[in-house]
Parts: C-alpha cells; sequence; structure tokens
C-alpha cells in the first residue's frame, strides 16, 4: 500500500525538521550562531493518466491527468544569515562584525577556516587566538607590556606601551566573503571551511565595498529566535503525528484486507 511508504516518509521528513530546530533552540546562546532552516520537496509521480493524454479519435484530451505521489524528502537544510544583534562585552579583545564578513582562522593542520565568533584572546606569546588556541589571520602579537588595545572598524590592530602617549600598530584584521555563504561546510567550534559550493573567498579590509565594518567590545548574538522556534516544534510535531496517523490507517486497512473470507 503506497501510504504506508509516504507516510513512513512524511516521518522521516519531520524528524529531520524537529532535529534542526533543536539544534537551532540549543545554539540560541551561541556567539555568532546562524540558524538552520530545512527545505523539503515532494519525490516522483507514478503517471497513471498523463495530462493531456488522449482520450478519443476526434482529438479530446484528458485535462488533468491521474499522478499519484510518493511523499516527501529533505532537499537541504539552509542557513539563515541575516546579522544577530550586537551585545556589549567589554573585553577588548572581543570584536564583533557589522555586516558581510568572516575572520580567517589558521588551523593546526595549515588549513584555513572562516568565523564571524570574534572572541579573541592572547597565547602566551601574544598571538591574538580563538578560544581553541587558533591564530587569526594575518598573524599578529601584542607586546608584552601593552596597556591598552585599540581595535578600529577598518580592522587597525594598535597598542599603547607603558609610559607611552602614542598608540603604534601591531597589525591589520582582515575579512573573508563568498558568494555562495550558506555553501560553506560547518566544521564546529564556530568555524566554516570552503567548498566548492561557496566558491572562493575574497579577502579585504573591513570597510571596503561588500565588507562590514568591526566594533570592538562587542559580540554577535545568534540570530535564533525562541518563539519562532518553539513555534516551529509544535508545527513539526503536529505534522509527525499526523503522518504516524497515516501509518495506521494503513495498517488497519490491511489488516481489514487480510481478514477477508
Amino acid at each position: 500500500m503506497r501510504s504506508l511508504s509516504i507516510g513512513a516518509s512524511g516521518m522521516l521528513a519531520q524528524q529531520t525538521n524537529v532535529d534542526v530546530i533543536a539544534n537551532n533552540i540549543a545554539n540560541m546562546n551561541t556567539t555568532a550562531f546562524k540558524r538552520q532552516r530545512p527545505e523539503f520537496e515532494d519525490l516522483l509521480y507514478e503517471q497513471v493518466s498523463r495530462p493531456g493524454a488522449v482520450t478519443s479519435a476526434d482529438g479530446t484530451r484528458v485535462p488533468a491527468g491521474i499522478q499519484l505521489g510518493s511523499g516527501v524528502r529533505t532537499a537541504g537544510v539552509y542557513r539563515v544569515l541575516e546579522q544577530g544583534p550586537l551585545s556589549e562585552s567589554k573585553n577588548k579583545l572581543d570584536v564583533a562584525i557589522e555586516g558581510q564578513g568572516y575572520f580567517r582562522i589558521a588551523l593546526p593542520n595549515g588549513e584555513i577556516a572562516y568565523t564571524r565568533a570574534g572572541t579573541f584572546k592572547l597565547s602566551d606569546q601574544g598571538e591574538v587566538v580563538t578560544t581553541d588556541g587558533y591564530r587569526v589571520q594575518p598573524d599578529m602579537a601584542i607586546p608584552n607590556g601593552a596597556t591598552e588595545i585599540a581595535i578600529s572598524p577598518t580592522g587597525l590592530v594598535q597598542v599603547k606601551m607603558a609610559e607611552q602617549t602614542q598608540l603604534q600598530d601591531v597589525g591589520q584584521l582582515d575579512l573573508a566573503t563568498f558568494v555562495n555563504e550558506t555553501g560553506l561546510e560547518a566544521i564546529g567550534a564556530n568555524l566554516f571551511k570552503e567548498t566548492e559550493a561557496s566558491g572562493q573567498p575574497t579577502v579585504s579590509n573591513p570597510g571596503q565595498t561588500g565588507f562590514g565594518l568591526l566594533k570592538q567590545g562587542y559580540l554577535e548574538s545568534s540570530n535564533v529566535n525562541p518563539v519562532a522556534e518553539i513555534t516551529a516544534l509544535i508545527t513539526a510535531q503536529r505534522a509527525y503525528e499526523m503522518n504516524s496517523r497515516i501509518v495506521k490507517t494503513a495498517d488497519e486497512m490491511l489488516a481489514t484486507t487480510t481478514q477477508l473470507r
């Protein structure tokens, strides 16, 4: 019975939906997290009677036909890239991006990853690193004894040394953008990797055309809306229950058939 597999495909699709919603809610306090949204599409149809098929020698045609669907499947899970709200942290090494762009991060294997989570720290060598100790690119180090660190909206990093009145330059933060940001591969730890779908990065200083600005002492919050996610969760639960009811009804119909004498 076709409805058994159709109902099962609907249950699987809604399970994926719930998984995505659960991950969104779990990361509602994750710095710079972008919520995800599943997309579904219908499966192939059985053409019992094709629309427009000729039905007589006079040329009459079927106006609609009979097309029986075979269920649903998950077509993709997309990342919603809208800007998250900025929250003040008052940490001089916390940097938020207002607008487009990703910080470049050097991984231990030599590859470059990308992130919008600007929760930076200093290593024992004075290098600017992520919370996992990965170096922020381009490499830069804060001199020992610096009493003040200033990061401009355009990414210029300056420090003030003891008994000095002038700031001195120590580095320049840049940003990377992609033609298709949703094509980036999430690898955990707030990091993404370039893929063939995302295209190659374009790197430039903050404030250039198509690139956002930096805001020192702030962090970008998650763009998850808890109310919207709970509403979506309830909707997914109801859809799952309705699909399970289809499977149960189909099973009862099959049982009725087997009891015929």
